[in-house]
């Protein structure tokens, strides 16, 4: 497999956290320029935003918590040489589930819809975590 392929459900995770970032800052730069925030308001983490910027706000500080864990274990088996096909699916299953949770949580914002979609990416992870984890304590013991 490539590197390029191995790589792709990082980058994509990756593509998706830029997105929302620059779609927070329009959003936000907007409901300023509006007047639905105050510049000074604004710049302290005191912000009264409203729904249709804090839903978005939302889901980017979300992209910025259990991806950090995709982004070291899929480094880490890669350095390791420990990734492979089930590795590799579970890449994909993380990465689709948070693409998914993120469509969710910026449109309908449903819990019963977005809890699944944030559970399979958590068992994905936690799966990748255990499989990189073991290969490299049980088989790389050096």
């Amino acid at each position: 497999m490539s590197l390029a392929a191995i790589l792709l459900p990082m980058f994509l995770q990756v593509a998706l956290t830029f997105a929302l970032l620059f779609w927070m800052i329009i959003l936000r730069l907007r409901a300023i320029r509006k007047g639905d925030v105050h510049p000074e308001v604004a710049a302290s983490r005191q912000a009264d935003w409203p729904p249709y910027v804090q839903q978005v706000s939302n889901a980017f500080h979300n992209a910025m918590e259990m991806p950090t864990l995709f982004y070291v274990v899929v480094l880490l088996g890669f350095m390791t040489k420990t990734l492979d096909t089930t590795v590799y699916v579970l890449m994909w299953m993380f990465t689709l589930s948070r693409i998914g949770h993120t469509a969710i949580h910026v449109t309908s914002n449903r819990l019963a819809h977005r809890t699944p979609m944030f559970l399979l990416g958590a068992v994905a992870l936690a799966l990748m975590w255990v499989l990189i984890a073991g290969r490299i304590l049980v088989f790389q013991t050096n």
